[in-house]
This record gives C-alpha cells, sequence and structure tokens, in this order.
C-alpha cells in the first residue's frame, strides 16, 4: 500500500514514527516527513514557521509544494495527514475534488473547538475518518461526522511517569522549537537561570546544528544541552516550558512546572481575538473539561519576566500538582498509534 502522508510538524513527525512502527511493512510512505521514515518530498527544516507573519512569507512555496502533494496523491492507496490544518485542510479539499474516491484520513485533528468552528462541517465533507486525540473532541461534532476518539498519542510515547516530587534540585528549560519562539524566550531564560545553582537542563531540538544553537540560544555554556526531552523532564525537579504538546508531556510524566509564552506582538494580537480559550496550556485545557482547574501556571506575553517566573516556582502548589496529573492518563485512557494503523490498513 502507498500512504501518501503529510506531516510538517516535528510533533507531528514523533507521532508519526510511532505510528509507523504499528503499519505492517507492505506499507511505504510517499509525501511529507521526517528523512528517517523514508524519502520526504522536502527537507523539513525549510518548512519552520511561526506565526501569522512568517506564514505569509512563505506563502508562494507552500502553494508550490501543495501541487506537489496533489499530484502525488494520484499515485497512493490512501492519504494521512497529520495536524498543521492550515496547509492540510487546504489539501484535503484539493484531493477530494481531484479524487472523490480516494480515503483521506486526519489524525492529529485541527483545533477547530478552540477556533474557527467553522471548518467542522468542512472537515466532516471532506475527510474519510477523524482520528480524535482528545476525549472531549467528539462533542463538538455533529451526530453522523465520521469521527471517533483513538487515544492520545503521548501513552504510546512516554514510558516515563514520577511517582513522587523529586528533590535533586536539577531545572528544565524548555523554550520550543521553532527559532522565533526561542529566540524571545531564551534572554529570559538565561537570566532566569541565574536564580538555581543547581544544574539546568536545556531542551534543544536535535535538527538545530552548532551554528544554529549559537544564533538561537545564545551562549548556553550553564546549560546540560539535551536532546531527549521525555529523560530531562523526568530527571528534574521543576520545569519552565513554552506552550505546545511539552506541557502535556511533562503533565503525564509528573513534573511541576510553569508555562511561559511570548509571541510577536502582532500574532498575539491577532491569536487572542480568534482563541476564545481560558487556557494555553494543553495540558490545563484538558484539566479544566476534567474538574473546571487549571493544574500549572501560565505566563503570556509581557508578564513572562525572570521575576515572574521565578516567583511562580516559589509559589506553585507542586504537592496539589502531584495529586492530580495521574488522573490525566485516566482521562485519556490509552495510546493511538495501534488504532489508527488499524484505520488506516482497514477502512
Amino acid at each position: 500500500m502507498k500512504l501518501l502522508v503529510s506531516a510538517l510538524e516535528n510533533s507531528a513527525n514523533v507521532h508519526l514514527k510511532a505510528l509507523h512502527q504499528e503499519l505492517s511493512d507492505d506499507v511505504e510512505l510517499i509525501g511529507i516527513f521526517d528523512s528517517s521514515l523514508g524519502e520526504s518530498i522536502v527537507d523539513l527544516r525549510s518548512l519552520s514557521i511561526m506565526g501569522f507573519v512568517d506564514a505569509l512569507k512563505k506563502l508562494r512555496f507552500f502553494f508550490k509544494l501543495a501541487d506537489e502533494m496533489l499530484e502525488l496523491a494520484g499515485t497512493a492507496d490512501k492519504v494521512l495527514l497529520l495536524d498543521s490544518s492550515g496547509f492540510n485542510l487546504p489539501l484535503a479539499k484539493k484531493i477530494r475534488k481531484k479524487y472523490p474516491e480516494k480515503e483521506i484520513i486526519y489524525y492529529i485533528l485541527p483545533q477547530a473547538w478552540a477556533w474557527k468552528k467553522k471548518r467542522i462541517p468542512v472537515l466532516e465533507k471532506t475527510i474519510t475518518h477523524l482520528a480524535s486525540i482528545l476525549p472531549f473532541e467528539q462533542d463538538y461534532y455533529s451526530k453522523d461526522a465520521p469521527i471517533s476518539y483513538v487515544g492520545h498519542p503521548l501513552l504510546d510515547e512516554i514510558k516515563l511517569q514520577k511517582t513522587a516530587l523529586s528533590e535533586n534540585g536539577k531545572i528544565v528549560f524548555m523554550p520550543g522549537s521553532r527559532k522565533g519562539e526561542i529566540k524571545r524566550l531564551m534572554p529570559i531564560f538565561h537570566e532566569l537561570r541565574t536564580r538555581f545553582k543547581e544544574d539546568a537542563l536545556l531542551v534543544v531540538p536535535s535538527h538545530f546544528s552548532k551554528a544554529e544553537l549559537n544564533e538561537v540560544y545564545g551562549n548556553i555554556s550553564d546549560f546540560i544541552v539535551t536532546n531527549n526531552a521525555h529523560e530531562a523532564l523526568y530527571e528534574a525537579d521543576f520545569g519552565f516550558i513554552c506552550s505546545g504538546t511539552a506541557t502535556l508531556e511533562a503533565a503525564l510524566i509528573g513534573l511541576p512546572f510553569v508555562l511561559a509564552y511570548k509571541a510577536s506582538n502582532i500574532d498575539y494580537a491577532i491569536g487572542s481575538r480568534v482563541v476564545k480559550l481560558d487556557y494555553v496550556g494543553l495540558g490545563n485545557i484538558i484539566a479544566s473539561k476534567m474538574n473546571n482547574e487549571a493544574l500549572f501556571p501560565e505566563l503570556l506575553q509581557d508578564a513572562v519576566t525572570a521575576d515572574a517566573l521565578y516567583e511562580a516556582y516559589e509559589n506553585m502548589d507542586k504537592e496539589y500538582y502531584m495529586n492530580n496529573v495521574s488522573a490525566l492518563r485516566t482521562y485519556l485512557k490509552e495510546g493511538s498509534s495501534r488504532n489508527v494503523a488499524k484505520l488506516i490498513e482497514t477502512i
């Protein structure tokens, strides 16, 4: 079977790698994905964007890439889309129009429940099967929608879990994976680092070259640099983490942390108008659906200062946090890789 895959984000490719292990050997991946899984039509590093402004600059490039994917769809038996709704949803509509009988599976769905709810009817009409990774997601779709909860991929991928607060003094810093967000947070994280005498771990993406590390992070000689996020989250006592999937990873592992998020002013102004949520971090969003309470502090934009982050670290009720994070695993129930593999090979 030829499976056309569109996985543009590094996080999507982590999930894709776990899924790939569950697929039969006769499934051949074509399209856009991490080079470790085969021959992608594009280098993922060229796809990295941060915010609306950056996306506008690369529009022509992405239009050309979508045209290439549309042509490849004609040779594929099925299509698998992962996350990246700005690219994947328009691509799905083009594929549906040109190849109306083509089976399209969408895994890691667009967060239409958070913003752009008008996308939901489009998804229902365009996608053959919507593979939801959040239990509450189905409630936003119609009763006849081709959607099912398949479990959350992080439960397949996270093998480490704290059972109690640790006391080795180590702090972990995760300023994100995109250059823009890293550059905005690192000066603050450098200042914050001086408040801690113990070891500080810094999680960086594995695809960054040494030159990129110097350009994006500055002098990181005071940090222990690692590419292994899960081990760093398990090893540390506390974390300072940029918004994203990492907040849910930290919660599932059981590491107390503070979310720190700084977007460009224009991106934040646009985003705050269209996204109607009480929380930014995925861990808090899920927790609020469970019991209407947040698990960890969130500091956004100008509120992100070294002083404010350190104060949040000192004042956080870490015992309350530890007593409640285990409920997340129970709520999410199971991992999704095996279930999605079955969808791909049987529908």
